[in-house]
C-alpha cells in the first residue's frame, strides 16, 4: 500500500478543523505554501490536548533548502501554548518551551543586548501571520537547528521510489516553472513502501493558480494528475487512442486521444517531455490543468467550481 501521506487521502478526506483550515489559507495567501500544504497534511495527526497552539512557520526557501520536512520535524515547530508576541518577547535568554515532540524543547537564543527575538539562534519575526486567539503562527526564515536523530537512509531499500527522488523531482520543477508542484513533493512526509511508480503530469504555476481557490483546491489539482503508473514519453506514444488512464483522485480519468500521432490527455498536449525522470518517477510538463472529460464526474470532491475550466487560456508554447 502506498504511504505517500498526501496520496493515501482519499477524496472523502477526513475534515480539518476550521481552525486549521483557516490557518493553511492565511499561510498560502501569505507566500508559505509549503508549510500551509505541510500543515494540512498533519493536521489529524498532532496529538494537541488543548485547541491552542503556537506554530512556527519556515518560509518556501527554507523547504528549497532543506527538502521534504520529517514529521518528527513538523511537530518540533508546534508548541502546544499560544505565545503571544508580548509573551514570546519577554522571555528571557536560556527558556525552554516544549513542543508537541515528546521530550524534546526550543530555546531562546535572544541576546540581552538585542530587541529582536531569536529561537535556536533563528530569528522569529514577532509580527503574527496568523492569530485567531486560539492558535498563532509566526514565520521564520529556516528550520530550527536540533539534536533530532533524524530517519537516515536504509542499508537495504527495495523501493523504487524514494524521498530523494522526489526532492530531485521538486528542484528540477521549481527550476522551469512549476514550483507549485514541487512544493506539494515537498510537502510529502515519506516515501511509498512498496513498488509504486508514478507518472505526474505538472500543470505550469499560473494555470492552477487560476483555478486553486485553497488549499484543498490544490490537493485535489494534485492528484487528479498524478498517474500510479511509470509512463516515460516513449510509453505515453505507444497508448492507442482512447485509452483511460487512473489517477489518485477518485471518479478522475486521463482519457488518451492521438493528434496527429501525438497523445493529447483530456483535450491537453504535454510541452515538456521527461522534465524529470528517475527509475520510479517521471514528470511531463503542462500548459494546463486536465480538465474533466465528457461525461465524467468527480466521486468524492472536485475543485471550487466543481470543474475545471474545458477552455483554458494558453499559457505559453511548446518546450
Amino acid at each position: 500500500m502506498v504511504t505517500l501521506l498526501l496520496f493515501s487521502l482519499s477524496s472523502t478526506t477526513h475534515a480539518y478543523s476550521e481552525t486549521f483550515s483557516n490557518a493553511s489559507k492565511t499561510l498560502l495567501d501569505s507566500k508559505y505554501l509549503s508549510m500551509a500544504l505541510t500543515l494540512q497534511l498533519v493536521s489529524n495527526t498532532l496529538n494537541l490536548d488543548s485547541p491552542t497552539a503556537t506554530i512556527f512557520a519556515p518560509s518556501d526557501h527554507a523547504f528549497v533548502y532543506s527538502g521534504q520536512l520529517p514529521l518528527l520535524l513538523v511537530q518540533y515547530h508546534i508548541l502546544p501554548i499560544r505565545l503571544s508576541p508580548e509573551a514570546i518577547k519577554t522571555l528571557p535568554f536560556g527558556t525552554t518551551i516544549p513542543t508537541l515532540l515528546p521530550n524534546c524543547s526550543l530555546n531562546i537564543t535572544t541576546s540581552h543586548f538585542d530587541d529582536k527575538v531569536s529561537i535556536n539562534d533563528v530569528m522569529i519575526d514577532v509580527k503574527a501571520v496568523y492569530d485567531d486567539g486560539s492558535v498563532i503562527i509566526y514565520g521564520i526564515d529556516e528550520f530550527f537547528n536540533s539534536s533530532l536523530p533524524m530517519p537516515g537512509p536504509t542499508t537495504a531499500r527495495n523501493t523504487t521510489l524514494d524521498v530523494e527522488s522526489f526532492g530531485l523531482a521538486s528542484d528540477m520543477l521549481r527550476s522551469r516553472g512549476y514550483s507549485i508542484m514541487a512544493a506539494f513533493l515537498d510537502a510529502q512526509l515519506a516515501g511509498p513502501k512498496d513498488q509504486t511508480r508514478f507518472t505526474i503530469f505538472a500543470p505550469v504555476d499560473v494555470a492552477i493558480q487560476e483555478h486553486g481557490g485553497n488549499v484543498s483546491d490544490y490537493m485535489l489539482i494534485f492528484r487528479q494528475h498524478i498517474v500510479p503508473r511509470f509512463l516515460s514519453w516513449q510509453d505515453l506514444i505507444e497508448l492507442d487512442d482512447g485509452s483511460v488512464l487512473p489517477t489518485f483522485l477518485e471518479g478522475f480519468k486521463i482519457n488518451v486521444t492521438i493528434s496527429g500521432d501525438v497523445p493529447v490527455f483530456n483535450g491537453v498536449p504535454v510541452v515538456f517531455l521527461n522534465m524529470y525522470q528517475s527509475h520510479g518517477l517521471v514528470v511531463h510538463g503542462l500548459n494546463h490543468l486536465l480538465p474533466l472529460s465528457a461525461n465524467q464526474g468527480l466521486l468524492g470532491g472536485s475543485c471550487s467550481d466543481g470543474n475545471v475550466d474545458q477552455n483554458p487560456p494558453d499559457h505559453g508554447d511548446y518546450h
